[in-house]
């Protein structure tokens, strides 16, 4: 019999629907955002090829091909194996960025977590201050004890 894989969070884990602060307000990520979220990738599609390679957005990526990979990340959330959060401006008129909380895959942790923010926040500073809003998050109100931030210094 196979071994049953362990879930990512517990059961009884109460996954945090919102997290807002003065800058910026996290929630799960949905097909309803694709307009928001369709704009803030195709206007950063540089700053996002050097953080995480040529791969995303390709040359061409489309308004549909953005749609089926948030249907992807909503599955995954309301499966509760991946949760993916939209980050949007305070008054939910500009998508900012994402923040994707992973399971680990081979890496000797509880999750694997990575984010950016659109070219102009980029600009203005929002990545230092999303990446240490989100690693104290996580260290105040997720059940993992070690968590790995791919491409950042943790």
């Amino acid at each position: 019999m196979p071994h049953a894989q362990k879930p990512f969070v517990p059961p009884d884990f109460a996954v945090p629907a919102l997290l807002e602060t003065e800058h910026f307000r996290l929630r799960m990520l949905s097909i309803n955002d694709v307009d928001l979220d369709y704009d803030a990738v195709m206007s950063s599609a540089e700053l996002l090829h050097s953080m995480f390679g040529h791969g995303w957005p390709r040359d061409g990526f489309t308004r549909a091909e953005n749609l089926r990979d948030l249907a992807r990340h909503q599955r995954e959330f309301e499966q509760r194996s991946a949760f993916a959060y939209t980050v949007m401006r305070p008054d939910e008129q500009v998508c900012l960025g994402c923040v994707y909380i992973n399971p680990p895959r081979d890496q000797p942790a509880d999750a694997r977590v990575s984010m950016w923010v659109r070219q102009s926040a980029y600009d203005q500073g929002l990545d230092p201050i999303l990446f240490q809003t989100v690693k104290t998050w996580l260290a105040e109100s997720w059940p993992f004890d070690t968590v790995v931030y791919p491409g950042r210094d943790a």
